[in-house]
């Protein structure tokens, strides 16, 4: 005989007390500010620019605030005779008590000095009940979820609006005074002559392109671009894996950690896998060509060398993120998440043009896109105040000129890119162009050919086009096809180890 369905026990407690659904509110405390603000307007520059009439909970609250801010930006005398003025229509205004009410505020007024602690709980309430109303939209929102949404993005649009809160409750910004920046700066200063090479950013390993850019420094958008084949995302690897590679913390007194050397880096692949990726950082520690590992055509002296790199480089803090058609939207809930999880020094991007946008992507609005990822990523840059390291195409342009080094103009969107950039690189080697012009053999033509590749066959330039910071110029690295590693060329007193 079939089981009868029982339907499930509702456990949830019936609650009989509406006090507990109650917002979290303290009229008392905006009387006390209001009263303080119409006593001594002056009271209000003590004030944190972050509160506002709408952070108020008794609506009529709310308007007298506006009032009283309006009349003082204007220096207008904000009191109650004045004020009550302008709330004559306002059913509220004499439910409460007319101007009666606004008298009593003036005469019941705290010490000036309290305003900003009257403010600060005002606004922390504020938080409070907006934490509840996105607690409020979240539940709503995933009970009637539309069914193409799944439920990891609704997850990232609920870390969006709690990361927007979060933010909101911060001071960081407005003014500061110059003194504040003097000895931010002095500190920056201080730090790099702590460092080896002086270097005021994070160093890239490469010791030529290190000298060139002063290190990798928070806040700063970097451009790194080139022809397919030219060796841009072995490049960003390379860097990404040496700073990941080379970090070192201390702790702080607050129980944060402190990079000293190298970071934590963020890598959004969105071109290769994971796993792909990891095979080329492999192939660098290792040794071993890229080409015979993906082939399998290793021995086991090789596969050694690879075992022992694997666990050499295993807890190095390098998060790779090979989501395909990634949202600037995303990448920048992704990136903040991190951040607050384990920390985060370096985020690379590859590359620009695989990041979308939640407009869609329309070919007639690409430049209008591209914009709108490039101010993206460089607003992460200081928000979160690491460098952001993106990589970017190149237009078939180049290719029919008979110099192939790329320029500036050489960008695809260029405007936006080279607008919102701090420094734009491009990655060029000549040994691809002139590999493909080979003679035919036995020729004298052959000889020279051959003569030149030699020349040329490991050495990558990185062509600096633009730096808001510092000079431009050209950088020549060494360049090892078989492992796809950038490397130091040798100098005296200085040979690349590899």
């Amino acid at each position: 005989m079939p089981m009868a369905i029982v339907p499930a026990l509702d456990l949830r407690p019936v609650d009989h007390d509406p006090q507990l659904h109650a917002l979290p509110s303290n009229i008392e405390a905006e009387q006390a500010l209001l009263g303080i603000l119409m006593y001594d307007n002056a009271a209000y520059e003590r004030l944190s620019d972050q509160l506002q009439g709408r952070h108020f909970y008794e609506p009529f609250h709310q308007r007298l605030f506006s009032a009283i801010e309006t009349h003082i930006r204007k220096g207008q005398l904000a009191e109650p005779i004045l004020l009550a003025e302008e709330f004559k229509k306002d059913p509220a205004f004499e439910e409460l008590g007319g101007i009666r009410y606004l008298a009593d505020l003036f005469e019941r007024a705290p010490p000036a000095a309290n305003a900003q602690d009257y403010g600060r709980a005002i606004y922390d309430l504020a938080l409070r009940r907006d934490l509840i109303r996105i607690g409020g939209e979240i539940m709503v929102e995933a009970q009637g979820a539309d069914p193409e949404i799944t439920a990891r993005d609704q997850i990232e649009q609920a870390e969006q609006k709690l990361y927007g809160l979060a933010e909101s409750g911060t001071s960081s910004g407005g003014f500061i005074p110059f003194a504040s920046a003097l000895t931010g700066a002095v500190q920056m200063a201080a730090e790099a002559y702590s460092r080896d090479g002086g270097l005021a950013g994070i160093s890239t390993g490469l010791v030529d392109l290190d000298r060139q850019l002063g290190g990798l420094h928070p806040s700063d958008l970097l451009i790194l671009a080139g022809r397919p084949s030219m060796g841009k995302t072995a490049l960003a690897t390379n860097i990404a894996f040496n700073v990941a590679r080379n970090y070192a913390w201390e702790p702080q007194p607050d129980g944060t950690r402190k990079t000293v050397n190298g970071g934590v880096v963020a890598f959004y692949s969105l071109e290769m896998s994971a796993e792909q990726l990891a095979m080329r950082i492999l192939a660098d520690v290792s040794g071993v060509s890229g080409d015979k590992l993906r082939k399998g055509e290793i021995d086991a002296s090789e596969f050694g060398r690879l075992r022992d790199a694997a666990i050499e480089i295993q807890e190095a803090p390098l998060y790779v993120d090979a989501t395909g058609g990634l949202s600037i939207a995303k990448l920048t809930a992704r990136a903040r998440r991190l951040k607050r999880s384990v920390g985060l020094d370096l985020i690379v991007v590859d590359y620009l043009q695989l990041v979308t946008t939640d407009g869609g992507g329309r070919e007639a609005n690409r430049v209008q896109e591209v914009s709108a990822i490039t101010g993206g990523l460089k607003a992460l840059a200081k928000e979160l105040n690491v460098p952001v390291i993106a990589l970017s195409q190149l237009s078939r342009q180049v290719e029919n000129r008979e110099d192939k080094k790329p320029q500036l103009s050489d960008l695809r969107e260029s405007g936006s890119i080279e607008q919102d950039a701090d420094a734009v690189m491009f990655v060029y080697r000549e040994a691809y162009y002139l590999g493909r012009a080979e003679p035919r053999e036995g020729t004298p033509e052959h000889m020279t050919w051959q003569e030149e590749m030699d020349k040329i066959a490991n050495i990558a330039e990185v062509i600096i086009g633009k730096q808001r910071h510092g000079p431009i110029g050209t950088v020549k690295l060494h360049f090892n096809s078989d492992t796809t590693r950038f490397g130091n060329l040798a100098r005296e007193g200085r040979f690349d180890v590899r």
